[in-house]
């Protein structure tokens, strides 16, 4: 059977017991922060088992999309060395919520495994939970499995727990023994390729108390999980999961690539140089799967989460391209085999094709000159290593590989295990944790007044533990109670009862304002918050008194606070129109929002072109015109706000209670932040930049309402500021080309030296003629104008050949005008006629142009013939 035939069988065949077949769920769980990835068919029935969500339906099945690279599922460094270990799986499942339990899910297993796929049964086994007695017995009465093929097992491999409390209960395994020796029950559950597990059944029974205590669920589920890739290799009878069709189309697509063939007759521990070329083979066609339906479901390659796991799967893969001549960008052109393949059954890869194709070759080119740079010191290394019969390869050489070349840790990990070399790990995490140190002490001191509040909480003596509370969704101004104070450095550090003062979280900046005591109003320069309460720091230079139980007024800088709130709710906006415009790997990656200006981080990777940048103003610009209210779901459950629809992402933290800010069905975004109270109130929203800050990270900064014409009104000044700067440079440019000119002229006037110094006498008058060089008319009649006042007495004619046409001028003495009556247009005439042109002028000077280049020596000579 095909592994497409494999697939349908087993919806068919579950679709055939009463099960709705169900569309896989993204591979990034986008409604669970809890996950990096989805891992299991079970993690969209979360909610089910936990009792927080049902279905309209009580039985399901499908096959899901699964990514397995962290956690205790990490199998990483297994992925290609060995033909069953895979990043990305597809598994089969089926699930009941609480309809059919034990007995149908183990008498179903059996009839699909062996009378619809005919596998032999003598080759089957079955474990079980160790006093699960239950399904023992159901596995000897509903099947006719041989009674011995059935074990028991503990905890480690047949109990299911989703996690320290809640849903759990005991599994039940189906291996199936590739070996020779069918009855050999010491290869069960051992993680030997000879005996393969392929189902697991859970029985989810029990709730597991914050004291470890189990008590029965009152409706009991049944969840199943099939490895795909796994099942296919045992019904198309094959040894390795990557001889199978499911992998096939894409190493074909390898080798054509690289000019490598795979051979799949070699054992996965072969240790031959074709051998490791299978290795490679192995891991890039796991890896572009993984990558393919990951970017595919809206992840992007990253330095956190599981941008950073993606990120090592390609850096990992574009190495293992090296060992087999696959030097430039290659993993994205393996994209279009993938989407030929699944695309049938996960047709997200196909109309994100471009895309994945766009950000995977953008990874790739980015990290090129990183892998060849630290392969060329990685080699250097343990050269010098070698040399010395050492084996261990220093934390230090490895962190400085990792934080000076950017060479991610695990690659030379890889690298040094190939080559019989470890690296010493512990040396490598303590220089970590040093940077990170570091770093913390940075931020920390970045605090400033607020560090020193922080460390200093006891010297309060606050007269209440109640906690601030926070009245600034609502109000500016606050009557209140000082509940705690203190004095630092000219500052009074001052708790309050309750306070409408917002401090800085979520990239929101602290509030500023006055603390108003009578008459008397006193500047709040800075907040912080210290668990519950929240301390307002005062400049306090007057020494006015303040006293615990004194009643005060809180009050907001208004404009300041409006004008902040504009530029945070405008951010939601901005998030959503990249989602829309440039897909749904966009996701939030940093933000800062003041009154000024706001400025929004965001996974994505390439430039954005003037055209999005259009399209994302405008779909905001139009979204603030339709005046979207602004609907804050305040102390909501967190379950609840993940019905809603609210926006999140993992690695976020989200309490039991939560804050929802909803503009309209626009957008909804989990944010305790403060704005306003309708879409129009922000007015129009601007992006004045556009830049890269990180790899695969964009930052956007833009201003609003009263920020953009502030921004309109520095153009325009720009502008005239830029017009008195052409205006200078426009005369600064007219004196530098006449200065030009003026040399240029005198250089030219130097070629009429000669002429001058050799003239030729007919009748008693002296000629001056010839050739010279002039760009234009003008020109030649200022080099005219010099022969004339330098040749005394006579007649002169200079010709020039200006834009492929002849220029004439003839320049006569004052006193050949007056006695002989020579004039100088009769002169520029006849002279004009053998060029095939005309001219005149006055007396002393005329000019003529004329056709006929190739006849300017021949106009010269003509001139003693006028005068013979």
């Amino acid at each position: 059977m095909t592994s497409n035939e494999i697939r349908k069988q087993f919806l068919d065949f579950f679709e055939s017991k009463g099960h709705r077949i169900v569309p896989s769920a993204p591979v990034v769980p986008y409604d669970d922060p809890t996950l990096l990835f989805t891992n299991a068919g079970m993690n969209q029935f979360k909610d089910v088992f936990l009792g927080t969500g049902s279905r309209e339906y009580k039985r399901a099945a499908d096959t899901q999309k699964c990514i397995r690279v962290s956690g205790k599922h990490n199998d990483l460094e297994e992925v290609g060395h060995d033909t069953y270990h895979h990043t990305f799986f597809e598994m089969l499942g089926n699930w009941s919520f609480g309809d059919y339990y034990k007995k149908e899910a183990i008498r179903w297993a059996w009839e699909l495994l062996t009378e619809v796929w005919k596998l032999p049964k003598e080759r089957l086994w079955a474990t079980v939970y160790r006093t699960d007695n239950e399904a023992l017995n159901l596995w000897k009465s509903e099947t006719d499995i041989n009674p011995k093929h059935i074990l028991k097992f503990d905890e480690k491999d047949n109990f299911w727990e989703m996690g320290d409390t809640g849903p759990c209960g005991p599994c039940s395994e189906i291996h199936v023994n590739l070996s020779n020796n069918l009855e050999d029950a010491s290869l069960v559950n051992t993680g030997s390729p000879q005996c393969i597990e392929i189902w697991n059944l859970v029985f989810i029974q029990y709730n597991r108390d914050d004291k470890g205590k189990l008590h029965e669920l009152p409706a009991k589920h049944v969840d199943t999980g099939m490895g795909f890739e796994r099942v296919c290799a045992v019904l198309q009878n094959k040894k390795s999961n990557y001889d199978t069709d499911v992998f096939t189309p894409i190493i074909k697509a390898i080798e054509k690539l690289s000019g490598v063939n795979y051979n799949s007759s070699l054992q996965a521990e072969d240790n031959s140089d074709e051998g490791k070329n299978n290795i490679s083979m192995r891991v890039i066609a796991d890896h572009i799967r993984a990558l393919t339906f990951a970017v595919g479901d809206g992840a992007i390659p990253g330095n956190e989460g599981r941008g950073y796991v993606l990120r090592r799967l390609l850096r990992r893969a574009a190495r293992y391209g090296r060992r087999i001549n696959l030097k430039e960008p290659f993993l994205y052109k393996l994209v279009s085999e993938v989407v030929k393949n699944f695309s049938h059954v996960f047709p997200e890869i196909k109309s994100n094709q471009s895309q994945i194709e766009k950000i995977i070759k953008s990874e790739e080119e980015s990290f090129n000159v990183t892998l060849d740079r630290g392969i060329e010191l990685f080699d250097a290394l343990v050269k010098k290593l070698s040399a010395k019969n050492e084996k261990i390869i220093r934390g230090d050489d490895v962190f400085k590989l990792y934080d000076t070349y950017g060479f991610p840790a695990d690659l030379t990990n890889v690298m040094a295990r190939e080559q019989g070399f470890t690296i010493d790990e512990a040396r490598f995490n303590e220089l970590m944790n040093e940077q990170k140190e570091r770093a913390r002490r940075s931020s920390k001191e970045k605090l400033g007044t607020a560090a020193v509040i922080i460390d200093k909480l006891d010297d309060f003596n606050l007269s209440s533990t109640e906690p601030t509370e926070f009245r600034g969704y609502d109000e500016l101004t606050s009557e209140a109670k000082i509940i705690g104070i203190k004095k630092n450095n000219g500052k009074s550090l001052v708790i309050l009862n309750r306070s409408p003062f917002y401090v800085e979280s979520g990239g929101q900046i602290s509030d500023k304002g006055n603390l108003i005591i009578g008459d008397t109003h006193l500047r709040i320069v800075g907040l912080a918050k210290v668990g519950n309460h929240t301390i307002h720091i005062v400049d306090n230079e007057s020494k006015v008194e303040l006293l615990t139980g004194a009643t005060v007024l809180a009050e907001v800088d208004k404009k300041r606070r409006w004008d902040t709130m504009h530029n945070h709710s405008a951010t939601h906006f901005l998030h959503r129109a990249l989602r829309d415009i440039l897909g749904s790997h966009v996701q939030q990656a940093g933000s800062y929002v003041g009154p000024d200006r706001l400025r929004f981080d965001f996974t994505h990777f390439e430039k954005i072109s003037a055209a999005e940048i259009e399209a994302i103003e405008s779909l905001i610009n139009e979204k603030l015109r339709e005046n979207l209210p602004m609907i804050h779901h305040r102390d909501m459950s967190f379950e609840e706000a993940k019905k809603m629809g609210a926006l999140m992402f993992f690695g976020d933290k989200y309490g039991d209670k939560v804050t929802v800010v909803q503009f309209g069905n626009f957008t909804m975004e989990f944010c305790g932040g403060t704005h306003v109270k309708n879409s129009s109130q922000i007015g129009l929203f601007k992006i004045v930049s556009e830049s890269s800050i990180a790899s695969g990270v964009r930052r956007i900064e833009a201003v609003t309402g009263a920020g953009v014409e502030k921004y309109i009104q520095e153009l325009q000044l720009r502008i005239e500021n830029d017009q008195l700067r052409i205006g200078k440079l426009a005369d600064e440019k007219k004196k530098l080309e006449k200065e030009i000119a003026a040399l240029q002229l005198k250089e030219k006037l130097g070629e009429i030296s000669s002429i001058i110094s050799n003239p030729t006498v007919v009748n008693g008058i002296k000629i001056f003629k010839g050739k010279v060089s002039a760009s234009n008319m003008d020109e030649l009649k200022s080099i005219g104008d010099e022969l004339r006042e330098k040749m005394k007495g006579g007649v002169g004619v200079l010709i020039s050949e200006i834009d492929d046409k002849v220029g004439i001028v003839a320049v006569v003495s004052d006193d050949l005008i007056k006695e002989k009556k020579i004039l100088a247009g009769n002169i520029v005439k006849e002279v004009a006629k053998v060029v095939g042109g005309s001219g005149g002028g006055k007396p002393h000077l005329a000019t003529a142009g004329g056709k006929d280049v190739t006849k300017i020596d021949e106009a010269l000579a003509s001139l003693e013939n006028i005068f013979l």
